[in-house]
């Protein structure tokens, strides 16, 4: 069954985008496919999961508040050229996690606000090009104030004469003391006309806090695919399985467990085009 058919069915609570406010915890995660506009609000001490799902070429805000103690996870699945732009806010204690996967050549653009004490954000993302793509993927984290933490670990993966960029910022505000923030970005060019720029870099205007960030851009590992290659695979199934190890523990992330599998097969699928 395609993501597609599984978001549209009885395991998630359906909604057309615009404006929604979750109140009440809930099993089933919530899902919109293909939204031009989304508000989001997630009430104090509730908890809750979003798939948004991209299947075709589209242009999106999404503007999401956590109350104090909310609880958030998110899917965001690219299967199309969108331009996305989504704005998180929180407030005290709260919690987000962001799980997001670009096939195509989408621009997306986040930015997460850490507004009240002891709130937590935490983003994973893999992004993968092939042919003439442009995979743009931007993260800005702002701890606003004292004793919030953050992470993000972005993988990108192009190949043909694709480009993949990933621009990153950690920002943390002048008395926002007690800061853990952590940024890294890795990534395979997988041929001599692909091309990845990632640019992380960190703000800092306080000086309790601990705070780190790297980069690495690199080609498949060629002893590895020796090895594998001894052990009767071809050269191009060693490394297509090089590739899906380096990128298959971001699905795995994915807060909503019959996705996992979908995601894995389609990432498999592009993977065979590089």
């Amino acid at each position: 069954m395609s993501i597609s058919e599984l978001v549209c069915g009885d395991g998630f609570r359906r909604f057309e985008g615009g404006r929604i406010t979750v109140s009440d915890d809930t099993s089933r995660p919530f899902a919109v496919v293909d939204p031009s506009k989304l508000e989001l609000t997630v009430e104090s001490g509730v908890k809750c999961r979003l798939v948004i799902l991209h299947t075709q070429p589209n242009e999106m805000t999404a503007r999401i508040g956590l109350e104090p103690d909310a609880e958030l996870s998110v899917a965001d699945i690219y299967l199309a050229s969108t331009f996305a732009e989504v704005d998180v806010r929180q407030k005290e204690r709260s919690v987000c996690r962001f799980t997001t996967v670009e096939m195509q050549s989408a621009n997306v653009v986040y930015g997460m606000s850490l507004d009240g004490v002891g709130a937590s954000c935490t983003s994973d993302g893999v992004f993968i090009g092939s042919g003439d793509d442009h995979c743009v993927f931007e993260l800005t984290v702002r701890h606003n104030v004292s004793d919030c933490t953050s992470s993000s670990l972005v993988k990108g993966v192009v190949g043909g004469r694709a480009t993949g960029e990933f621009r990153g910022l950690v920002y943390v505000a002048p008395d926002a003391q007690r800061t853990d923030a952590q940024q890294q970005s890795r990534n395979i060019e997988s041929g001599n006309d692909a091309h990845i720029i990632t640019k992380p870099q960190l703000e800092i205007y306080a000086d309790d806090v601990r705070c780190s960030h790297g980069a690495t851009v690199g080609q498949i590992d060629d002893d590895a695919v020796f090895y594998m290659r001894q052990r009767g695979l071809s050269e191009a199934e060693a490394r297509r399985l090089q590739i899906e190890g380096f990128v298959g523990d971001i699905t795995m992330h994915c807060p909503v467990e019959s996705l996992k599998e979908p995601l894995t097969d389609i990432l498999k699928t592009k993977l065979e085009k590089l």
